[in-house]
Formats: C-alpha cells, sequence, structure tokens
C-alpha cells in the first residue's frame, strides 16, 4: 500500500483536484476575480484554480498537520518585487485559504483540533488511494 510520500506531489494533486470537481466541493463566488495576495499582480490564469489550492491544502494538512491558516499564507507565499529595493517574502491571502478549509470541512475531509486544521481519515484515505492509483498505473 502505497502513501502519498512515495508518489510525485504535483500529479498526486492535479489528480486529487480532479476528483474533488466530482465531489462538488464549493466554490466561492470571488475567486475568479481575486488575486492569491499582495505580493501577486494578477488573478490565476487557470479555470481550475480553486480545486487545485484545495488538494493543496488537504496534502499539506497530509503532511504538516496540524496546521493553521497563518502557516499556510506563509508556504503559499511569493517574493514581492521591487523597482528600486530589495525583493522581500509577502504572504499569501488568509481569506481564500480560510474559505477552502471550511469547504474541506463541509466534505469530511479536514476537522478543527487545538492546534489548528488536522486531516480526517476520510481525507488520508483519498491521497492514500489516489496515490495508490497513481503507482500502481505507472508500474
Amino acid at each position: 500500500m502505497a502513501n502519498i510520500h512515495e508518489a510525485e506531489s504535483s500529479e498526486l494533486i492535479s489528480r486529487v483536484a480532479d476528483k474533488l470537481k466530482k465531489e462538488e466541493i464549493k466554490k466561492p463566488a470571488y475567486i475568479d476575480y481575486v488575486k492569491t495576495g499582495a505580493g501577486k499582480e494578477r488573478i490565476p490564469s487557470s479555470p481550475d484554480f480553486w480545486y487545485i489550492r484545495c488538494a493543496s491544502i488537504l496534502r499539506q494538512t497530509y503532511i504538516n498537520g496540524p496546521i493553521g491558516v497563518s502557516k499556510l499564507r506563509t508556504r503559499y507565499g511569493v517574493r514581492k518585487r521591487h523597482l528600486v529595493h530589495r525583493h522581500h517574502h509577502a504572504r499569501s491571502g488568509g481569506s481564500l485559504i480560510k474559505d477552502a478549509f471550511d469547504a474541506l470541512e463541509k466534505l469530511g475531509f479536514v476537522k478543527k483540533s487545538k492546534g489548528g486544521r488536522e486531516i480526517t481519515p476520510k481525507g488520508r484515505s483519498l491521497l492514500d488511494k489516489t496515490a495508490n492509483e497513481m503507482l500502481s498505473k505507472g508500474s
């Protein structure tokens, strides 16, 4: 039985995003019109951005859980570009991460705990089964 540590992360996230799309995870109305943080200049170009970010947050919760919004803001932040002085790190927006956590909680993949959000057995099973499918088809 494979787990997510043995699978390639980008492929795992895209496959889990497809499964979340089929689960009909609720996409907020503002997602198509906002940037992901102060360090970005444009909105995300991918039409499936919401599902990819939810899958990525689910994976991060599996690996680093329990984890909170603040740690993920740092994780998804970027280097802010400046013309005259040095580049500095800018954290990502927190409301998008919070809304992703709320949507994943409604589906039962994540639950609140004292130290932040942690993955449930249902969420762990989704990620492990997806990684197992990837590795069994690759052989």
